[in-house]
């Protein structure tokens, strides 16, 4: 199946999740088996009055509905369809898993010892009578489910895993075999129950999340704190948090300064420090010191419950492999039904074979009709792979996302704010005029730059400041747009710039100029009328986990690396070797970034462009894979990317190139073993070779061991 990563990658209508809006309601459902079953579910809802659209997910286990009907009518509408369901923000009934009290688990729980007394009778020789008393009983206490969403399926026209196992187990009934029709019904259930109790490992790493975010605030109100349900918390409100405590919400320090653990947002382990105008997440911790904060938003819009509603979002979309799968399933499942329908009919009436035996084979073939191990293979690693993502700190915005970035081989990188901090710093004084000693030349120079809003400005301002400089007053301050500044400093008339400005006011360059240049370094000159005083080279400082970010793309397979900078190229050039970057491409404009990913992609590559979300909103937007940096703060990243790394490390991104290519290598492995199984039981059948137990165990068996494999992602 390796073709499954070249499949088209254009969505089918319909196939992703309703996104939310005005009238746009998300419900829980339980009980669904595989993507068949959803769509029983999906039919069932589509039908009714007001309904303007609908999404059903199997991997998500949610229903997404846009319309103005009553929560009452659609939850009877899943319940006819044999399953159950509840609004989204309903807390969920019992503990999470297999213990889980829902209706399905228990009658599991109460068939199996109903079917191990019916084979003990069996086996001691009691009456026929009470074996198969036992075995019938068996089979309706654990089968009821079953055949409940059987005849929701068929009310809508569906074939699925469910009427199958009911026409199965019907039929050894009918020809007198008991004890494995109650053996077909029992083992599903027991296979189903263990399955979803998989599952629900990998929908619960999403709801832990919004678990985080405590249901109780702080409120500091005229002094005094009272404590409130956090969906009280409006915008501009004072709430205290103490250590130990979790924030209820998005908010500003204003007083205090604490330990922030932001794992649950940024997957970063280790705390970071906060004080007064630093921004702190919802569902974050206080390690250590008390805090005040202003809320910024209310609990309902805070990044953690956005980040939750993404992830499952995510998790509810079709990956371009789970469509192909649906596809081939479509027309595999009826045609092995006709093909099972024949052999029991025709090879009594045309060769005189006997009814029972060409009965029980189509029967065994009727069971390995079930396509359930192979349309849950895909699904059960979309979700997995997102769900393990979204606890690393990084949001992958769709299955579609991720098998995209699973088959990227190239990675173009923005240097300011992705490779360095975006922050320049000075890293060199020389001086031209011995009449000022650096401390001086700085000072000075510090003067003119006070006003003015240049980050090269401010790397001066700052530099000064840490040195504790006494800072001149500067009077008649100009900006030179694109050159730089000039000011009156005591009696003299300054000017500091980079080479334009300082061509147009000396006669020749200083050599420093060039040398700073090649040095990767911006030059700026502090000159009097035509006469230079200093030159100050200063320079973004590269991120310290950089190096190994670009040698852990490399090592996940990705065949190269290119920077896409509006720095010039010698800039580009020591940045690039520094970090061990194969390529760059300098002083380019937005559009050029847009070109240069065209061209990268030339030669059949998947480019992924890496960026902080807004000011390269173009080129992600344009690359097959648009990676935001340092989503957490950032609305736009959140929505406009189709990977987000919540943190402004880069190294998260070796780890979710890896997830995903490992995603797609378990989707593939999956899907050839349920194949392979599927091929061998329906070559099989026909000739008697498979019992009905055999025919069941091996499906449900492949069933689990495709989801426990997929369950693998989920690791950090």
């Amino acid at each position: 199946m390796a073709g499954l990563t070249e499949l088209p990658m254009a969505p089918a209508p319909g196939d992703e999740a309703v996104a939310e809006s005005e009238g746009s309601r998300r419900y829980r459902v339980e009980g669904m088996d595989c993507a068949a079953c959803a769509q029983t579910v999906q039919k069932r809802v589509a039908e009714l009055d007001g309904v303007q659209s609908v999404q059903v997910s199997f991997g998500s286990a949610s229903l997404a509905i846009q319309g103005d009907i009553p929560d009452g009518v659609v939850l009877a509408a899943v319940s006819r369809a044999g399953y159950r369901a509840y609004p989204a923000d309903h807390p969920r009934e019992g503990k999470a898993g297999f213990w889980r009290r829902d209706a399905r688990t228990l009658s599991t729980l109460v068939s199996v010892p109903l079917l191990l007394v019916g084979v003990v009778a069996s086996l001691l020789g009691a009456p026929v009578v009470l074996a198969e008393s036992l075995y019938l009983l068996s089979m309706i206490v654990g089968g009821w489910p079953i055949a409940r969403a059987a005849a929701g399926a068929v009310a809508v026209r569906k074939l699925d895993m469910n009427v199958l196992m009911a026409l199965a187990a019907v039929g050894a009934v009918a020809i007198g075999e008991y004890a494995e029709g109650a053996w077909v019904l029992v083992l599903f259930a027991i296979g189903t129950t263990l399955e979803s109790f998989a599952l629900d490992r990998t929908r619960r790493a999403v709801e832990s999340l919004m678990e985080l975010a405590p249901s109780e605030a702080r409120l500091f109100v005229d002094g005094h704190e009272r404590t409130v349900p956090a969906a009280l918390v409006a915008q501009g409100d004072l709430l205290v948090v103490r250590p130990g405590e979790r924030f209820a919400v998005d908010g500003r320090v204003v007083e205090g300064t604490s330990g922030v653990d932001q794992s649950a947002i940024t997957g970063e382990s280790v705390p970071v420090d906060v004080g007064p105008g630093d921004e702190v997440f919802g569902g974050s911790l206080a390690v250590a010191g008390s805090l005040t904060i202003e809320a910024s938003r209310p609990a309902a819009e805070s990044t953690l419950s956005r980040i939750a509603a993404m992830v499952e979002d995510a998790q509810a979309s079709r990956a371009p492999a789970e469509r192909f799968i649906d596809r081939f399933a479509a027309i595999y499942t009826p045609l092995v039904f006709v093909t099972a329908l024949a052999l029991a009919v025709l090879p009594p009436l045309a060769f005189g074979g006997d009814p029972d035996t060409w009965g029980y084979r189509a029967l065994a073939l009727l069971i390995v009709a079930c396509p359930c191990s192979l349309v849950i293979s895909v699904p059960v690693a979309v979700v997995s792979a997102i769900g393990g993502a979204a606890r690393d700190g990084v949001l992958i915005a769709s299955g579609q996302a991720l098998e995209d970035l699973g088959r990227v081989n190239v990675i173009a990188l923005d240097k300011t704010g992705t490779l360095t901090f975006g922050s320049p710093e000075l890293e060199q004084v020389t001086l031209l005029d011995r009449a000022h000693s650096e401390d001086e030349a700085l000072a000075l120079t510090a003067a003119v730059e006070t006003r003015s809003e240049h980050p090269l400005a401010a790397a001066i301002v700052r530099a000064a400041r840490e040195r504790e400089l006494t800072i001149p007053t500067a009077s008649g301050f100009r900006a030179l747009p694109g050159r730089g500044a000039e000011a009156n400093v005591g009696d003299r008339e300054l000017w500091v710039g980079g080479p334009r400005l300082a061509g147009e006011r000396l006669d020749a360059l200083p050599a420093e100029v060039n040398r700073m240049h090649e040095a990767g370094q911006t030059a700026l000159v502090l000159g009097t009328e035509d006469r230079p005083l200093a030159v100050f080279g200063v320079a973004d400082q590269l991120r310290p986990e950089a190096s190994g970010a670009i040698a852990g793309l490399h090592a996940a397979g990705i065949e190269r690396t290119a920077i896409l900078t509006g720095d010039s190229d010698s800039i580009a050039r020591k940045v690039s070797a520094s970090v061990g970057i194969d390529e760059w491409r300098a002083e380019l404009l937005p559009e050029d970034k847009l070109q240069a990913i065209d061209s990268l992609a030339a030669g059949g590559e998947v480019v992924a462009m890496v960026g902080d979300g807004i000011n390269d909103a173009p080129a992600l937007a344009a690359a097959p894979v648009g990676v935001a940096m340092g989503a957490a703060g950032s609305d736009v990243a959140l929505g406009a990317a189709d990977v987000a790394l919540m943190s402004d490390r880069l190294d998260r991104l070796p780890n979710a190139v890896s997830r995903a290519r490992r995603a797609l290598g378990i989707m593939r492995v999956n899907v050839v073993a349920s194949l392979a199984v599927k091929f061998v039981l329906v070559l099989l059948a026909p000739f008697g070779l498979v019992t009905l137990v055999v025919a069941v165990a091996a499906d449900m068996g492949m069933s689990l061991a495709v989801t426990l494999n997929a369950l693998r992602l989920l690791r950090r």
